[in-house]
C-alpha cells in the first residue's frame, strides 16, 4: 500500500513539474486552439485576437469575426468627384455627357440613353428593338404573317382562320406593299387535283381579305399543290401543316 502511494506521489509530482496539456476551449498557446482554426486569447481558445485572423471583408470584435461596415452608403459619404459603388467609394464614372457615349451624365453615373434596349419588351407600345435601339415599329413588322390551316381535303376558312384573317386585314391595310398568297396541300390525291386545291385555298384567302377592305391589287395568288411540303412525315400532324396558305412579302 506504501509502494502505491509513493509511486501515486511521484507521478503527481512529476505532472506539476512538466504540466499537463490544458483541454479545449482553454489553451497555452495557439497550436492548442489550430485545429479548431482559432487562436489562444488569455487561456482561451477564440475566433480571433486581431483583424488579420479574419478573412477579407471581415473584422475581429470581441474576439468574434464580424463583416466590416461598408465605407459609404451614399455618395455624400465620398466628398467631392467620388462616388459609392458596392460600399467603397470610388472615383466618378463622368464630369460631363462626353464620357458616355450617348447617354446621359447624372451625378457621376452614366445613365444610358432612354431608347436602348436588348429585346422588345425594353421598348414602349408600338416599338421594335433594333441594333440596341427601341425605335417606332412599322406597321408591317406588327403583322401575323404565319400560315392559315385548313382541314383535309377543305378550301373553305373554319372560324379560327377567319379569326386570324380578321386581325391580319387591319394589320395589311395599315402597311404598305404587295403580298402573294401561296396555297399548299397536302401529298395525298393526284398532283393535279392538290396543285387545284391549292390554287382554291389561296383564292379563299385572298377573298376573305378583300371582303375586309383589302385592296385586291395588293394580294396576289399562287398555287403549288403539294410540291413543297414543310413537313416530311406522312402523319396526321405533318399532313395537317402542309395544308396552308403562306404570305410572301
Amino acid at each position: 500500500m506504501r509502494r502505491i502511494s509513493l509511486w501515486a506521489g511521484l507521478a503527481l509530482a512529476v505532472a506539476v513539474l512538466t504540466g499537463c496539456p490544458p483541454t479545449y476551449p482553454k489553451c497555452n498557446d495557439d497550436e492548442t486552439c489550430k485545429e479548431k482554426g482559432e487562436v489562444c486569447v488569455q487561456g482561451q481558445c477564440q475566433e480571433c485576437a486581431t483583424d488579420d485572423n479574419c478573412r477579407e471583408g471581415f473584422t475581429c470584435q470581441a474576439n468574434k469575426c464580424a463583416p466590416k461596415p461598408p465605407e459609404c452608403t451614399t455618395d455624400a459619404a465620398c466628398g467631392s468627384g467620388r462616388i459609392c459603388e458596392a460600399g467603397k467609394c470610388a472615383e466618378a464614372q463622368c464630369k460631363d455627357d462626353s464620357a458616355c457615349n450617348g447617354g446621359k451624365c447624372q451625378a457621376g453615373r452614366c445613365q444610358a440613353p432612354k431608347d436602348t434596349c436588348t429585346a422588345a419588351t425594353d421598348c414602349g407600345e408600338g416599338q421594335d428593338c433594333q441594333g440596341g435601339r427601341c425605335v417606332t415599329a412599322s406597321a408591317d413588322s406588327r403583322c401575323d404573317y404565319s400560315p392559315v390551316r385548313f382541314g383535309f381535303n377543305e378550301s373553305t376558312l373554319d372560324s379560327s382562320a377567319q379569326s386570324r384573317l380578321g386581325d391580319l386585314a387591319a394589320c395589311i391595310k395599315a402597311a404598305t406593299g404587295k403580298i402573294t398568297l401561296g396555297g399548299h396541300a397536302d401529298e395525298r390525291g393526284t398532283e393535279e387535283y392538290n396543285l387545284q386545291l391549292s390554287n382554291r385555298r389561296a383564292a379563299a384567302v385572298k377573298r376573305y381579305l378583300t371582303d375586309l377592305g383589302v385592296p385586291s391589287n395588293r394580294l396576289a395568288t399562287v398555287g403549288y399543290g403539294e410540291t413543297r411540303p414543310v413537313a416530311n412525315a406522312a402523319t396526321e400532324e405533318g399532313w395537317a401543316e402542309n395544308r396552308r396558305v403562306e404570305f410572301q412579302r
